[in-house]
């Protein structure tokens, strides 16, 4: 079998997607989004996916780019995943290699990748000189049969809106954003501050619901929200749950995640996932509270580059 890694194309969006479901089903990934990512990524990011193909058929995949939004210049990120049917054939070194030679191209000195926590794949990852960081639950909820909560009566300086409700000026929710993301657990610091980029990658990406998007308002203002993603179809996914600095302790995150979970199984979505850092312990209770369960683990880690 002859292994080759070449760049993604159009055309090979379906078996891309295919293959990052089957390595990873807790994580929502459609055609449609990866030829999205593609053509509205950050130009200072050099996202470059590459795929492997073995006799004409696409066995791996690799997200590769760099850091663009973190105040230390050179660092580099690499995801791979291979078809569970083809592992261990050498696609899974051929995409590293590949992947670690462009990003050392564009000045990168620490490159990131999240491994799933499995013995062979932390292997894998070490023989290569990467090092394990902090980890991160993928959870899911039979939402079909969940007995989710009933809606709460809100208090009276509270009141519940969509996304679709910020149609003609979403940076408010830019701004809540960016202040939880900040405040989010991560081996990589970020600096969320450029709004363009923000409407490109995050409000006008093909897989937000602004429908099923819940957000909490108290007194006018945005103070929480649970921003959902779906594949159009039956699954469901909460990509960020978050409360403003000055409203935490209020509930309001649980709030903003039940009234989303609602609308998603009155949609007619069956399943939901999401995911949390292993240290996140207040959004971990939360989504047990929900009746989540964790199906897989990734571990972050780390390799510098000489």
């Amino acid at each position: 079998m002859t292994v080759i890694v070449r760049d993604l194309t159009p055309d090979d969006a379906e078996a891309f997607a295919d293959i990052r479901r089957r390595a990873l089903p807790y994580m929502l990934t459609t055609a449609d989004s990866i030829r999205y990512d593609v053509a509205h990524s950050h130009p200072d990011a050099h996202f470059r996916p590459l795929v492997a193909e073995a006799d004409g058929v696409l066995v791996g995949t690799a997200q590769v780019g760099l850091v663009y939004d973190s105040p230390e210049p050179g660092q580099g990120y690499l995801n791979i995943y291979v078809h569970p049917e083809h592992s261990d054939r050498g696609a899974g070194s051929l995409l590293v290699r590949s992947a670690e030679e462009w990003l050392a191209a564009l000045g990168a000195r620490k490159l990131f990748s999240w491994v799933l926590d499995e013995p062979g794949n932390r292997a894998f990852a070490e023989r290569r000189g990467y090092r394990p960081g902090r980890s991160a639950h993928f959870l899911h909820l039979d939402l079909a049969n969940a007995s989710l909560p009933p809606l709460q009566d809100l208090p009276g300086d509270v009141e519940l809106r969509t996304a679709a409700d910020f149609a003609d000026d979403p940076r408010p929710l830019f701004e809540l954003d960016a202040e939880t993301m900040s405040d989010e657990p991560s081996d990589i610091q970020h600096e969320f501050t450029d709004y363009e980029a923000w409407l490109a990658e995050t409000w006008r990406h093909p897989l937000l619901s602004h429908e099923l998007t819940s957000v909490v308002l108290v007194d006018g203002r945005p103070a929480a929200f649970s921003a959902a993603r779906t594949d159009g179809a039956t699954c469901y996914g909460t990509v960020m749950t978050g409360t403003s600095r000055a409203h935490r302790g209020r509930g309001l995150a649980k709030l903003a995640k039940n009234d989303s979970l609602h609308r998603a199984r009155a949609a007619g979505f069956t399943e939901a996932v999401t995911g949390n850092d292993a240290g996140n312990g207040p959004m971990l209770a939360i989504n047990k509270w929900f009746g989540y369960e964790i199906r897989a683990t990734e571990v972050q880690h780390a390799r510098e580059l000489d």
